[in-house]
């Protein structure tokens, strides 16, 4: 049996600057965190000659040719294993559609397994690219590379998304205080909303990819809130970072129609009254989780429980995606 742990991440700073359509023209910047919220993959090679597979659904089939789960199928193309006999189960501290990168963290796992089932060891750069590779270029998703390389390394990470395609991937330099300062005051709370990033993200892919001067420019501003936030993370200005979250999200707001509603405007609103000096929807917009800095935690979290709103407590992982059991 085999079980990888891959990291699910919140976006610091650059969001949406990671996909093809904008970085192949200009080069993004992303900011990312992996958190201590996971997405599992187990192996187990079982007596009968099937692949027995788990997920929010049930498959049996023979052959990978006739999985459904189009992910699954394509790490199986991809990383072929010897073993006919294979059950794969998928488990997550955090469901779908909640803006927190899980299905590059999926992807990077099941990918981690895979290796790992055949006694490859492969680098965490690869088995990024490789991640990408198949949701991305297979599968034609309109998305970014930020989910599968946060995943894969772990930690608090800048990633320079190049023009021909290569990333660079430099770890922040922190100090402890400002680690743990930033720890302490990010509150992680959940809108209620789940959504389809693909869904988000495909109106910003095919506005940047017909040219369109306001999505770009919009893109350049947020790549430049990200090389900011990065600064002010590595000089230790936290309320600095907290204003340049907030000035992110007010831009955010006008690159989709769907990227907000009243709710989720309302609850931001109220966090703003109680504490939070800056913050913004994780992920591409539209539901999943509010991420907000706060020096007042008692008082934003009393202020949010009160409207509803469930906290999801959260600490930062460093290890990146694991091999946890392998027997």
């Amino acid at each position: 049996m085999i079980i990888t742990r891959s990291p699910l991440r919140i976006s610091l700073g650059g969001g949406g600057t990671d996909l093809p359509s904008y970085y192949r023209e200009h080069g993004g910047f992303v900011l990312s965190a992996a958190i201590d919220k996971y997405v599992y993959i187990t192996l187990h090679e079982t007596f009968q000659p099937e692949f027995l597979i788990k997920y929010s659904a049930t498959e049996i089939v023979q052959t990978v040719d006739e999985i459904k789960h189009p992910i699954i199928r394509e790490a199986l193309r991809l990383v072929p294993v010897a073993a006919p006999h294979l059950e794969i189960v998928s488990l997550s501290d955090i469901p779908a559609g909640t803006g927190l990168g899980s299905s590059g963290s999926f992807t990077v796992g099941l990918l981690r397994a895979l290796h790992a089932l055949n006694k490859e060891f492969v680098p965490r750069q690869i088995l990024a690219e490789e991640a990408c590779h198949i949701e991305l270029d297979i599968l034609g998703e309109p998305i970014g590379k930020q989910d599968q390389y946060i995943s894969s390394f772990g930690g608090i990470t800048s990633f320079e998304f190049r023009q021909d395609g290569a990333v660079d991937v430099t770890p922040l330099p922190l100090s402890t205080e400002t680690l743990y300062n930033l720890e302490d005051n990010l509150l992680l709370f959940f809108t209620g909303f789940t959504r389809s990033a693909s869904a988000i993200l495909a109106e910003q892919d095919q506005r940047t990819k017909g040219g369109d001067s306001g999505m770009i420019d919009h893109l350049h501003q947020i790549k430049q809130f990200g090389r900011e936030s990065k600064a002010a993370l590595e000089t230790g200005d936290l309320r600095r970072f907290a204003a340049i979250m907030h000035e992110h999200w007010e831009r955010k707001k006008y690159r989709s129609k769907a990227m907000t509603n009243a709710a989720i405007d309302q609850y931001y609103d109220l966090a703003r009254a109680n504490g939070a000096l800056g913050g913004k929807l994780i992920g591409a917009g539209g539901g999943g989780f509010l991420l907000l800095y706060s020096e007042d935690k008692t008082r934003l979290r009393r202020a949010l429980r009160d409207a509803g709103l469930r906290e999801v407590r959260m600490r930062f992982d460093f290890e990146g995606t694991a091999l946890v059991t392998r027997s």
